[in-house]
Formats: structure tokens, C-alpha cells, sequence
């Protein structure tokens, strides 16, 4: 059977099944109450059937259009669980057994004893800010979230600050700064010095991590939300953890450790990879060393001390903590699932032709290329979710506009604006939106008027930054 609409020949349809399959997953999330993995998973099979017969990747030979859709549906939600559930289970556990243990309160006392409570957001901002440059931003997320929620048990209150003073920092690294794939792969394609383009994004994304914080504030004083209940870790247990005495919490080195240690191992994993050295002429131990810096690895180790530090603390054997893992990695199953099937949904988009709409839309347009830059990642990333794709394909658009003529500016400019428009209005088709929804507590209403908020605050504010840096100072031709 051909594709369900013969008008996928148009080159206009790509924005036609944009449009129809986001308005397909709002309405049967927040109208008809659906399920959001069943919501996604049906959008994500509505954009294939809706894309031109024959178009779709990887068509099964005497299959029919419809049978391909479902059956690419499912390869792209397999493919987002394959780089996502291993790290997901993980962190739920390591989040379990810091909450149980006390070892995130533990850490929570010492933050506050350094910069007071008025500023124990703001502390969790700013060393967010760079501890997640090196962190994938989900793997980042779940390895601090245990920290907001002892902050909010402890202080009584700005449960939603605290959960967005990670997301303010670590959206801007993570669209921003090496080694993070998206813009890793961008300094490649826009022929960018590496090096620069880690210090530029850093300097210049403290600029929107400031808005977006402001903003964040700004929104916690008028919406409150409540810290829930999370399976296998229930508020009244945590309270009891937070009113013990500091001789009954683990030693602070114990505490951080879980969360140190992944970091500082795919940190150092990440200088290796980066190295110019070729293998045969790199230190020994390397290999180890990305072997153990390996995220999932990395993970595993923090999982492991974790659970140790849990049985030390609490007296108890690895058959009641067997017990206990069982509901966080419940937990987590749902979150993979959720989160697969909304890479599954962008993935299908782009799938349809969107990306390649997109690209032909903006050819031949005199214009601002920084604005341009921006505008074409931030359509790319509403309309399929991942902001690594948004960077990569955009990045490939835009190269040969940069290399027609003489650039009034340094490229540099040029990564930036793509940067900060793949972080553009993550709504239901990123998997960060669940991510950060799912683990957080939040309702998708609230996640929608808070994260989704923040980052499109980032995108905008940096988006400004960028073009009067590029006018004031330019670099041309250097």
C-alpha cells in the first residue's frame, strides 16, 4: 500500500506531518490522558505512515508502506534505548542507595555550611556548571537529582529551583562544549579549532546560564511544586535520613564519592580521546582508562561504592539491598521506556523528510548567517527533539554558506549559534523533556512551564550574546 497521503510528494508536506504528529502527541497526552509512552509511539508511527511511499530508511524488501513505518518505529526506539537504558538503571540505583544511605543529605549539610542555605542553589549551579561540562546531560542530571531532593527535604522548600539549577548549567554544556557529541562533531564539520570552541563556549555560555537562572527563580516564587514520592524511596523515609545526627551519616569523601568518581573517570577518558597522539604512541594504561571512563562502566563503579557505602551504613546484607533496587529500577524501566519512544518520535520526523524540508527552505535566503544558524537548528530541534541531531544537520547546511564568500566574522560565531539553538523549546519528543520530567516528579504541565522554559531562555539569550559579540568583535579572518 502507498503512503497514506499522496500529497508526500509535496515539498511542503515535511511541515504538514510536523504539524499534525505534534499536535497528535499533545492531544493525546494532556486531552485524551494516554499514556506518553503509547502517545509517542503512536505519533512516531503516525510520521512514517504520513511520509512519502518509499522514502523511509531501510524499506523491507515486498513490505508495505505501512509495515515499514511500524517496523522503523521500532529500530529507532531500540536504537535511543541502546544508548540510554544501561545509563538510566544505573543512576536510579546510585540515587537510591545516596538517598537511603544519607550520603546525599551528607553532602547537602556540607554544601550548606559553606555557602548558606540563600546560596545553596546558586552552589549547586555553579559547581553543575562544571562538573557537567565532560557528563552527558542525562547521565549528569541523575547523579545530582538526589542532591536537590535532600537540599529540598533539608531547607523545606524551592524544590523546582533546586531541580533547575542543574538543568540551567548543564543544557548549556551540553550544546556547547567538547566532549559532548553534538558540538564535538560540530567543530569537525564547521572546521573550528577544538580548543577554542571549549573555551569560547564555556566563557560565553555563562551569559544565558545567568538568564535562565534568573528566570528559574523567577518562576519557583510563582509556581510551587511539591517534592512526590518515588518508588522505592518514600518521602517520610527521607525526612527520617534528614533529622539524623551527623555521626549517624557516612564520612563526606564516602558520600561524594558515587558521584565524584563516574565523573572524574569519563572526564579523564574524554582528555585521552581527545589527545593527537596515535594509539601505538599514547600512555600505558590508556586503554584501561577508557575502559573505565567508559559512561556505563563509569557508572557501574559508582553503582558498586553505592551500594557498599549503603550496607556499611544502614547494617544491612546484599539480599535486603537486592530488595530495595528492585522498585528504582521499576522506575527507571518506565523512564526508558518513555524516553525511547520520544527519540523514536524525533527520529521518525526526520525520517519523514522535516530535516530535509528545513534544509531546503533555507537556501538561497540573504540573510544574517548567525541568525540563520540559529533558526534553522532551533525548527530542526522542535520538530525531532534531539539536539545532537539538530547540530549535526545543521552544522552540514550551513558549512557551504560559510565557505561561498568572505565571513564577516569568525566561524566560531557560527558554532555558537547552531549551539544554542539545538537547546530551543525541548518539548515531548526529547528524551531529556522525560528525563528530566519523569525522575524530577514533575507533571508534563510542569516540566513543560519550567524546563522547557529555562532552555528556550538559554537559546534566546545566547542567540543575543552571540550576534553582538559577532558585531563588536568579529575576528574576521582570523
Amino acid at each position: 500500500m502507498g503512503s497514506l497521503f499522496a500529497a508526500g510528494a509535496s515539498v511542503y508536506w515535511p511541515f504538514a506531518v510536523l504539524a499534525i504528529c505534534m499536535a497528535l502527541v499533545i492531544f493525546l497526552i494532556t486531552v485524551a490522558r494516554l499514556h506518553a509512552f503509547i502517545a509517542l509511539i503512536l505519533a512516531a508511527i503516525a510520521a512514517g505512515l504520513l511520509a512519502p511511499a518509499g522514502s523511509l530508511p531501510g524499506s523491507l524488501p515486498g513490505a508495505s508502506h505501512w509495515v515499514q513505518a511500524v517496523e522503523l518505529t521500532t529500530s529507532e526506539f531500540g536504537l535511543t534505548a541502546g544508548k540510554i537504558a544501561v545509563v538510566i538503571g544505573l543512576a536510579s540505583v546510585i540515587s537510591m542507595c545516596l538517598m537511603e544511605s544519607g550520603a546525599a543529605d551528607k553532602v547537602v549539610r556540607r554544601f550548606l555550611a559553606i555557602f548558606g542555605e540563600r546560596r545553596a542553589g546558586a552552589a549547586i549551579l555553579i559547581s553543575g556548571y562544571i562538573l557537567s561540562i565532560p557528563i552527558f546531560f542525562d547521565t549528569f542530571f541523575m547523579l545530582l537529582l538526589p542532591l536537590a531532593r535532600a537540599l529540598c527535604l533539608r531547607t523545606g522548600k524551592d524544590y523546582l529551583l533546586y531541580v533547575m539549577a542543574i538543568c540551567c548549567s548543564g543544557a548549556v554544556t551540553h550544546s556547547m562544549c567538547a566532549p559532548h557529541p553534538g558540538p564535538l562533531a560540530m567543530a569537525e564539520v564547521l572546521h573550528v579549532d577544538l580548543g577554542l570552541s571549549i573555551i569560547v563556549g564555556v566563557a560565553v555560555g555563562i551569559v544565558p546560564v545567568a538568564a535562565s537562572w534568573t528566570v528559574a527563580k523567577w518562576i519557583n516564587a510563582r509556581m510551587k511544586v511539591p517534592m512526590r514520592d518515588t518508588p522505592g524511596v518514600a518521602l517520610d523515609d527521607l525526612r527520617a535520613i534528614v533529622n539524623q545526627s551527623e555521626d549517624e551519616l557516612p564520612s563526606f569523601f564516602w558520600s561524594i564519592l558515587p558521584v565524584i568518581l563516574p565523573i572524574l573517570l569519563i572526564s579523564l577518558a574524554s582528555a585521552f580521546a581527545a589527545s593527537p597522539l596515535p594509539a601505538d604512541q599514547r600512555p600505558a594504561g590508556h586503554a584501561m582508562i577508557a575502559f573505565a571512563g567508559n559512561r556505563n562502566v563509569a557508572l557501574l563503579i559508582g553503582a558498586a561504592i553505592a551500594i557498599g557505602v549503603l550496607m556499611r551504613q544502614r547494617g544491612i546484607t546484599l539480599a535486603r539491598v537486592n530488595e530495595m533496587i528492585g522498585p528504582p529500577l521499576a522506575t527507571a524501566g518506565v523512564i526508558i521506556l518513555i524516553t525511547s519512544a520520544g527519540g523514536a518520535f524525533g527520529l521518525m520526523l526526520k525520517n519523514a523528510g522535516v530535516g530535509e524540508a528545513v534544509k531546503q527552505a533555507a537556501a538561497g535566503h540573504n540573510v544574517n548567517l548567525v541568525l540563520l544558524a540559529w533558526t534553522v537548528a532551533a525548527v530542526i530541534r522542535i520538530a525531532q527533539g534531539s539536539a545532537t541531531v539538530a547540530m549535526l544537520t545543521t552544522a552540514a547546511m550551513v558549512y557551504p554558506l560559510m565557505t561561498g564568500g568572505a565571513l564577516p566574522h569568525h566561524p566560531i560565531y557560527i558554532f555558537l549559534a547552531i549551539g544554542f539553538g539545538a537547546m530551543i523549546c525541548s518539548w515531548m519528543n526529547d528524551s531529556g523533556f522525560w528525563v528530566v520530567g519523569k525522575l524530577s516528579g514533575f507533571t508534563e504541565k510542569e516540566t513543560l512551564k519550567s524546563w522547557t522554559i529555562v532552555v528556550t531562555v538559554n537559546s534566546v539569550v545566547g542567540l543575543l550574546a552571540t550576534l553582538v559579540l559577532s558585531l563588536v568583535l568579529p575576528f574576521a579572518g582570523d
